[in-house]
C-alpha cells in the first residue's frame, strides 16, 4: 500500500498544577480551548472538541500518522502554558506533569463529545480526582496516586 491512514481516537485529559483552579473563567476558557485546537490542528492531531473545568482539561482528537502521544502532550503543554502566562495573565500558571490518554472507538466518539460538552455540569456531582479514578478503571489502568496529583 503506497497511502499511510491513520484513524486513532485519543482522549486526552490533563490537569493545571496541583489541581490548581486557574481557569475559573469561562471566557478564559473557551479562549485556552481555541489555542488548544489551534496547537493540535499544527500538530496534525485536529481536535474534535475540547472541554473541562477550572482545575483541567479534556481533548478528543485524531492522533495524526507522524507523531506520538507523548510528544503531542509535550508540544501542546509547553505551548499552552506560555500562552496562559502571557495572554490570560496568570503567570504562576502550569500544568501537571502527567496525563491520562486513551484510546476510544469510532463508535464512542459521539458520547464522549457529549461527556466532554457537559463537563461543568458533570463536575456539580463528581470531583476531577474521582473522574480521573474512574476513567482509569473504565480502562484498566492501575494508578499510584502518590504521584497522580501534583
Amino acid at each position: 500500500m503506497g497511502q499511510s491512514l491513520v484513524q486513532i481516537y485519543v482522549h486526552l485529559v490533563y490537569s493545571t498544577k496541583n489541581r490548581l483552579p486557574f481557569l475559573k473563567s469561562v471566557v478564559e476558557r473557551n479562549r485556552l480551548y481555541a489555542y488548544l485546537a489551534g496547537i493540535h490542528k499544527n500538530q496534525g492531531s485536529p481536535a474534535l472538541i475540547i472541554g473541562g473545568v477550572e482545575d483541567h482539561v479534556h481533548v478528543l482528537c485524531r492522533l495524526g500518522k507522524t507523531i506520538n502521544v507523548s510528544d503531542l502532550m509535550r508540544e501542546t503543554k509547553k505551548d499552552s502554558s506560555s500562552w496562559v502566562k502571557s495572554e490570560l495573565s496568570i503567570p504562576e500558571f502550569h500544568w501537571q506533569a502527567g496525563y491520562g490518554a486513551f484510546s476510544i472507538s469510532p463508535s464512542h466518539v459521539p458520547a464522549l463529545t457529549e461527556y466532554i460538552e457537559r463537563q461543568e455540569e458533570h463536575h456539580r456531582k463528581v470531583t476531577s480526582k474521582d473522574e480521573f479514578r474512574k476513567l482509569c478503571k473504565k480502562y484498566g489502568l492501575e494508578i499510584d496516586e502518590r504521584y497522580l496529583w501534583d
